[in-house]
């Protein structure tokens, strides 16, 4: 059964509709007159679809990321991956079901993947304690992270998460850390890393694995610091606000583009990628064949400054340094008086003797 969000309700009568014409038991066989009907009710559902999803609101794209029918982590991976082993354990406390990872084969390469699972029904998404992940899961990733940059083995991480797991037990065990830990484990690999946000890209939990070479975004799928519930309830102490949260916050794909937060956006069906889920795997697949193509012929080193210059050039274009006057150091411009007590520091043998034969000069004459 099809599920509809609060703004397709016009799409779903005709839907509904569409459904009842098509169903050979209703009348005895489809006549010419309704194959027309059909035929017609087909054509405003498309352009319903296409004046709805042409001009979405953020908050709207905001409920469609988080479309309980949306494809998820464990979808694009049975799907694009082959001979994928699941990988249990951070070696420390215990197993993170929320997250799913492991080594796989990609167009005949190893590569190792990681996937916030979300879940697709009400016992799955409990299970999977709705993608949000706990320190063990963080602290998974990291070991098999590691364990993938010594045998140079690309990183491929599917984020879909509302956010890390916020309860005491996560907290008691170091939550906190284990995303700084993580993040810093992204930034240091020397191995290609590659990020697709498939849905909700939020907060912390999100950023701890999308540290990457290359952040990728399906169209209607977001990426924020802190959801627009949440932004809404410190701001103005009313979650009712979210709508207008997620507009100030810009977390859509084409917005963060436009920022050069992330690197490419991945057009998704009319109607969102729920609706045509095989042309959502094909177009991601080859954004993945793409992307890891850029690193074929880079060394690892090339790998790790391509993706530290990436960050750091950030909102430079908007800052005191322009990105033109960037060279690879990516080095901020100096306080004057910092590069002069620099220059006598490193000079001060020689400025030393200087004033010793001026001194002597001084006194002589």
């Amino acid at each position: 059964m099809k599920s509809y969000l609060e703004f397709e309700r016009d799409i779903q009568i005709l839907e509904d509709e569409l459904e009842k014409l098509k169903d050979p038991f209703d009348q005895e066989g489809i006549s010419e007159v309704n194959t027309n009907k059909i035929s017609e009710l087909q054509n405003q559902v498309d352009i319903k679809l296409k004046n709805i999803y042409s001009n979405l609101t953020n908050w709207q794209i905001t409920l469609i990321s988080r479309h309980k029918s949306r494809p998820k982590a464990k979808f694009f991976i049975e799907n694009l991956f082959t001979d994928f082993i699941n990988l249990s354990g951070d070696r420390k406390f215990g197993e993170d079901k929320s997250v799913i990872a492991g080594f796989a084969t990609f167009e005949e390469k190893s590569v190792l993947v990681i996937g916030q699972e979300k879940g697709n029904d009400l016992d799955t998404s409990i299970s999977r304690n709705f993608g949000m992940m706990k320190p063990e899961g963080y602290r998974k990733c990291t070991r098999l992270m590691k364990l993938a940059d010594k045998f140079n083995i690309p990183v491929i991480s599917f984020i879909d998460t509302p956010g890390a797991y916020p309860g005491v037990g996560a907290e008691k065990r170091g939550q906190a850390e284990a995303i700084a830990s993580s993040i810093a484990c992204c930034m240091s690999l020397r191995i290609p890393t590659i990020s697709i946000i498939i849905g909700e890209g939020g907060s912390g939990g999100a950023i701890a694995l999308s540290s990457s070479n290359k952040i990728i975004m399906l169209e209607n799928s977001v990426y924020s610091v802190i959801s627009p519930e949440g932004c809404a309830s410190i701001l103005w102490r009313d979650p009712s606000k979210s709508e207008e949260a997620a507009k100030a916050m810009k977390l859509s794909a084409k917005e963060l583009l436009n920022h050069g937060i992330i690197d490419e956006v991945i057009p998704e069906p009319l109607g969102g990628a729920h609706r045509n889920k095989d042309e959502v795997i094909a177009r991601v697949k080859n954004s993945l064949i793409r992307n890891l193509g850029e690193f074929k012929n880079f060394k690892r080193e090339e790998i790790y400054n391509h993706r530290k210059n990436k960050f750091l050039k950030i909102g430079r274009d908007r800052g005191f340094v322009k990105t033109s006057q960037l060279k690879d150091s990516l080095s901020t411009k100096e306080n004057p008086t910092v590069l002069i007590v620099k220059f006598l520091h490193k000079n001060k043998f020689v400025i030393g003797i200087a004033l010793f034969f001026v001194l002597s000069l001084f006194y002589l004459f």
